[in-house]
């Protein structure tokens, strides 16, 4: 069930890259220009990583929370990947969008699927971040956290899968050689997303 236009006075941001994109070092650029933008914190069953803090990178729980999360229909949107269950939690978006606020989502295609089920689209923009091929994304990512062959496999899957999605997006940002003219066009998003807030 879709929620009614009328009860929403904020804009979201969804931002779908795969890994290694820098979708996170143009969000982080975000907030530095934009000190009211608001962003979710997923929920996640996966186990916490090294230098990880809960609330702040995910809202780590059990698999068995998680799935009772999902009985109790407190996800806005949820997806598997890697055997692992992330969700954007109700409770994180909807007071913001109550207001007029901007908020940045950080989910994978199968969240935005749901996201466009459930949210007015003149309330949401699309960004799809790219930065190059598969072996350019793989080795940025490795640089940064080393990864077995499942994990590598199930993310060269979703790059694959998140190719196709390309067309979903209403801007398409390419990061891969010049971060300042990326930063530009982020923040031109983010700057067009204030002004479709209800006043």
């Amino acid at each position: 069930m879709q929620l009614v236009s009328e009860d929403i006075r904020g804009h979201v941001v969804v931002v779908m890259a795969p890994m290694g994109s820098g979708k996170g070092t143009l969000i982080t650029h975000a907030h530095e220009q934009f000190p009211d933008l608001q962003q979710t914190v997923s929920c996640t069953s996966r186990a916490m990583r090294p230098g990880e803090v809960d609330g702040k990178h995910y809202h780590f729980v059990t698999p068995e929370i998680f799935d009772q999360k999902v009985e109790a229909g407190d996800f806005l949107e949820w997806a598997v990947f890697a055997g692992n269950k992330y969700g954007t939690l109700k409770s994180e978006i909807l007071p913001r969008l109550a207001h007029n606020d901007v908020v940045i989502v950080e989910i994978e295609l199968q969240g935005v699927e749901q996201l466009l089920d459930l949210l007015p689209r003149e309330h949401m923009t699309i960004v799809y971040v790219e930065a190059g091929g598969w072996e350019v994304l793989r080795a940025r990512a490795e640089a940064r956290a080393p990864m077995d062959e499942v994990e590598l496999a199930a993310r060269h899957e979703r790059f694959l899968i998140e190719q196709q999605a390309k067309p979903i997006a209403d801007v398409v940002i390419d990061n891969s050689h010049n971060i300042e003219l990326a930063y530009a066009e982020f923040d031109q998003v983010i700057e067009a997303a204030y002004l479709k807030c209800k006043n």
